[in-house]
């Protein structure tokens, strides 16, 4: 193997290392997202979380397909993702922030909107598009959490909104 060899073989293998970890956080992938929220097709809107820091933050990730069920009547021949739904997926991912960091048992408690404020649309989102939503916890009191959220696509703000969340039993 000569040197050209090596450094191609040393740079695969930082692409692999990069893809399954991230920089500054743990990755959480479908299968862990299923665990933590109790959201299912066709209204789980959270395809892995990425930077996780317990009780501080995460990044959701959604990537927006044509298939998406929402596109048939929003709008045909222009489809768009609804705004609400771009809020429910930074809602979602806050969601699975507080049930890690808490180790939520979502058989017993459930995660519920508390409040949402200062939402802005700025551009819409697309069939094609991944949406990259980082998530950080503004304040908590116990089983509350105030979250400020943005949405992006690629390094384009789309949306953003404050809200908060809270623990209930079921």
């Amino acid at each position: 193997m000569d040197s050209s060899d090596s450094e191609l073989s040393a740079r695969a293998t930082a692409d692999v290392a990069e893809t399954q970890s991230s920089p500054t956080g743990e990755i959480v992938d479908y299968a862990e997202i299923l665990r933590r929220i109790p959201h299912r097709y066709p209204f789980i809107l959270i395809d892995r979380g990425e930077d996780y820091i317990a009780m501080r933050s995460i990044v959701g990730i959604k990537n927006v397909t044509f298939n998406e069920p929402y596109f048939v009547g929003h709008f045909p021949g222009n489809p768009v993702m609804p705004g609400v739904l771009l809020i429910e997926a930074m809602a979602q991912t806050g969601g699975i922030l507080m049930s890690k960091s808490l180790e939520i048992d979502i058989e017993k408690k459930a995660i519920l909107f508390a409040s949402i404020d200062a939402v802005r649309f700025r551009s819409p989102v697309r069939p094609g598009d991944t949406v990259r939503m980082p998530v950080e916890v503004v304040r908590h009191r116990g089983e509350l959490f105030k979250f400020r959220g943005e949405a992006y696509v690629g390094d384009k703000i789309v949306c953003e909104a404050e809200f908060a969340a809270m623990l209930v039993d079921k």
